[in-house]
């Protein structure tokens, strides 16, 4: 009788635990699914108003709206691209730590960026969308603005679990990057719209990523003793590379 009660008991031990993982599983893929939701709406929303004469129309209605004068220009957004991500460097010379220390964000950092130049530029070229003042044939999506979403969710990485505030004002100036990108008649709504799309998901993916980087790049100390990462970037009118270096 025990053997028979003991057996039953392992059954349902068994059959508890392999719920369990079942639905671990399933809360980590609707996880996923939820993070990758806005920016997917974004990027399909920009994508779909290139062949769309509804969303064109919507885009030339925000053109008058933000800027009927077409007379006005600033380069705040030129600047203002990089205050995000630069922010997190800001506030760790401040005393106030993020989640990772100064060489994994980097590397984080440049990984992100290395996905959305890389995105940004292969889409430009395929889409060869007019700019709204008509200068070049470049204007989708929008790199200044992907370059600012990208820095907005590095921000909100870094710094959700100290104060959700951070995150937020960087998405705050992201936003306002994109829409300076349209106040001077240099995109359309729907460039801005995948621009931000593009540059949320690029920093998801660096994020998913960097635990499999970091094992390929320095393993254990007695494994690597140098280490070094390089990864070019492109902002729309700039090319460099960011080097990241492990003695």
């Amino acid at each position: 009788m025990c053997s028979v009660a003991c057996l039953h008991a392992q059954e349902k031990i068994i059959i508890g635990h392999d719920t369990l993982v079942n639905q671990t599983k399933i809360t980590k893929e609707s996880s996923v699914y939820r993070k990758l939701m806005v920016p997917a709406v974004l990027v399909g929303y920009g994508a779909i108003g290139l062949g769309s004469d509804e969303l064109r129309n919507i885009n030339s209605k925000v053109r008058v709206g933000v800027n009927g004068s077409r007379g006005q220009r600033t380069n705040i957004d030129d600047y203002s691209r990089y205050v995000p991500a630069a922010s997190v460097y800001a506030l760790n010379l401040m005393g106030i730590k993020g989640k990772h220390n100064f060489r994994d964000r980097t590397i984080i950092l440049a990984t992100s960026q290395l996905i959305m130049c890389g995105s940004v530029m292969g889409l430009k070229s395929l889409s060869a969308e007019e700019r709204p003042d008509g200068s070049t044939n470049n204007s989708f999506p929008s790199g200044h603005t992907a370059t600012a979403f990208a820095g907005a969710e590095f921000l909100w990485q870094e710094y959700k679990d100290v104060s959700v505030w951070y995150g937020v004002a960087g998405y705050v100036v992201a936003t306002g990057t994109g829409l300076l990108r349209i106040y001077n008649d240099r995109h359309w709504l729907t460039d801005v719209a995948a621009g931000a799309g593009i540059g949320i998901l690029s920093t998801k993916i660096a994020y998913w990523i960097y635990p499999w980087m970091q094992e390929q790049l320095f393993g254990t100390k007695e494994e690597k003793k140098f280490s070094a990462l390089a990864a070019p970037f492109y902002n729309g009118e700039q090319v460099g590379v960011t080097a990241v270096l492990r003695f």
